[in-house]
């Protein structure tokens, strides 16, 4: 079963071509971070703008690079939130129009569901979104290799943190979440705060590397012992704390130390979270990260030694599967049309929503 599905939730137009699921016959983004980078961050209506320019070509290439026509195309997938409104319109407007038209059933999926499956799958492209032969690469399925239940999985994006077990496929129990800012906010927020750019997250692992992460003892907030949930607002200050106590005297060396120390409280406050679900649930077979902080190295590294050696550890096979893209999209949309193919319909007015409840 192949299904074209369509993400727009934020500032990147993606459109993919995934089959049974797991196999990416196509995966073409459209970014528009040089855009927002002139503002620090995403302004609704300029991403909503950029989205409406992109689309039609964006989807055409897609069809193209998965070798696909409209006849080949089973059903269609669409991001419905949560997300920004005026961007989130675009797409739903799109694959509505489109499920007419062709008369295809449309599945709505949650973009943290989305996420969630992007464990899910097999890379068949490479970076220009063409169909290749696959390869294997490290922690990542291959077409024989699905991941085992229960599952927990950490999502870490910019607007949302969730710890999640997965029972089943599209079978959810919420364990914790984000009480103010999420990680991938916070990064943002921060490298800003360091004259680093936009996206932050990749600004400051880089500049990082050259920090002491040990240099300032930030606190690594935990809500209480028993605690799943996260909060990164008072990180984000304390941060803000030592960048105005160094106003004027701020050098490079003192930047990589402050970026090196944020990103390492950030990371232990994940890893200790998943560490307490591994704990308390003894049954897992596999911990899974996703989302756009799930690219982080530093994360993937410690986070492997707080999780017993006999849990697998499972993270988007390429980065490009770790942000907002459409193929996680699709490949979510499988799983839930195979629950309940009935429940889907060509013509469906798809309503996007900024909920972040699953269901």
């Amino acid at each position: 079963m192949k299904i074209l599905g369509i993400e727009t939730s934020c500032d990147e137009t993606a459109c993919a071509v995934v089959e049974d699921g797991r196999k990416v016959l196509s995966n073409v983004i459209a970014s528009q971070v040089d855009i927002h980078s002139k503002t620090g961050g995403v302004v609704p209506e300029v991403a909503a703008r950029e989205h409406v320019l992109k689309m039609l070509p964006v989807l055409d290439e897609s069809l193209k690079k998965a070798g696909c026509d409209w006849d080949d195309i089973d059903a269609l997938a669409i991001t419905k939130g949560p997300g920004l409104v005026s961007s989130l319109i675009v797409g739903t407007e799109t694959a509505n129009v489109i499920s007419y038209l062709k008369n295809k059933p449309l599945i709505p999926v949650h973009h943290i569901v989305g996420h969630i499956y992007s464990n899910w799958l097999v890379n068949l492209t490479n970076d220009n979104g063409v169909v290749k032969k696959y390869a294997r690469a490290d922690f990542s399925a291959d077409e024989s290799d699905e991941p085992l239940f229960p599952i927990a999985i950490l999502t870490i994006s910019g607007g949302h943190n969730e710890i999640i077990l997965m029972k089943d496929h599209n079978d959810f129990e919420v364990l914790g979440e984000s009480r103010d800012d999420a990680a991938g906010e916070a990064f943002d927020k921060v490298a800003r705060m360091l004259g680093l750019g936009y996206p932050g997250g990749p600004a400051i692992s880089k500049i990082a590397e050259k920090g002491n992460s040990e240099k300032f003892n930030f606190p690594v907030v935990l809500l209480g012992k028993d605690s799943f949930d996260f909060s990164f607002s008072g990180l984000k200050t304390a941060v803000l704390t030592e960048v105005k106590k160094h106003e004027g005297k701020m050098t490079e060396q003192l930047k990589a130390d402050l970026a090196a120390s944020f990103e390492m409280t950030v990371v232990k406050t994940l890893a200790t979270k998943l560490e307490r679900v591994v704990k308390k649930f003894p049954d897992l077979t596999e911990v899974h990260l996703a989302g756009g902080v799930s690219a982080n190295r530093k994360l993937r590294e410690v986070i492997r030694d707080y999780i017993p050696g006999n849990i697998t550890l499972r993270y988007p096979q390429t980065i490009i599967y770790c942000t907002d893209n459409a193929a996680m999209i699709a490949g979510a949309a499988y799983f839930l049309y195979q629950q309940d193919p009935a429940r889907f319909k060509p013509r469906t007015n798809i309503v996007p929503t900024t909920s972040f409840e699953l269901w």
